[in-house]
């Protein structure tokens, strides 16, 4: 049964790459943006991760499991690999993902991101915290669904909804929210594993690039169903 502690837990993996797994994605991914000409169209645009680097990142997320799971014993797999950038100017609103159908398997518990070059300065990844009710629906789960009894499920406003909510200017609950920041230090090549239930962003990258890899943290697949 997935406990409350599994979707708000947050956890490190150094190494998560080693550093040819780390040039050889830099490698792939140049290759995949020569010949796609793929760019952001905003901060919340993500690209698939091509099966080259697919394979590379599966590599990775095995040998990381068993630290990921000290925190998030559910977590069976990463799914759905992929690719982002952020430029200067670029960020990442604080956002909260959520579990979407939480009765139904593969539930998303958590997220995982790892970077491949980090912005020269900016760019920090944070976890928000707060003691507000606000971000929690009046939903309580249950065995039924997975989760052990009087687990609460929280509101959601994943990355693509609050890029625009703040581009067309609308006051959002998160935004209204008392919360504290986080800030991370995790250097490239470190997995940052965080729950679901769990408010993040980015800040400002004022100058370089942040290159990075993300994807879902889920039960009920196997790792190599991962895609």
């Amino acid at each position: 049964m997935i406990h409350v502690s599994e979707t708000v837990a947050l956890q490190t993996v150094e190494d998560f790459l080693t550093e040819e797994e780390s040039a050889q994605l830099v490698k792939i991914m140049d290759l995949e943006l020569g010949a796609s000409g793929w760019r952001p169209r905003h901060q919340a645009d993500v690209l698939p991760a091509p099966a080259a680097a697919l394979q590379i990142l599966h590599q990775a997320t095995e040998r990381a499991l068993p630290a990921v799971r000290r925190t998030m014993p559910s977590i069976t797999a990463a799914l759905r690999w992929g690719y982002t950038e952020l430029r200067p100017g670029d960020r990442v609103p604080t956002h909260l993902d959520g579990i979407p159908d939480p009765g139904s398997a593969p539930r998303r518990i958590g997220r995982i991101g790892v970077t491949l070059t980090d912005a020269e300065e900016g760019g920090v990844f944070y976890v928000a915290t707060t003691s507000s009710g606000t971000p929690w629906t009046a939903r309580v789960l249950r065995p039924d669904d997975g989760y052990q009894a009087g687990t609460p499920l929280a509101r959601s406003l994943p990355h693509e909804a609050a890029y625009v909510r703040e581009h067309l200017g609308e006051s959002s609950w998160i935004a209204e929210t008392p919360k504290s920041h986080w800030h991370t230090d995790a250097p490239a090549r470190t997995a940052v594993a965080y729950g679901a239930q769990l408010m993040h962003g980015v800040t400002p990258v004022r100058r370089g690039m942040v290159r990075k890899f993300v994807a879902d943290l889920a039960d009920g697949a196997p790792p190599d169903a991962a895609s």
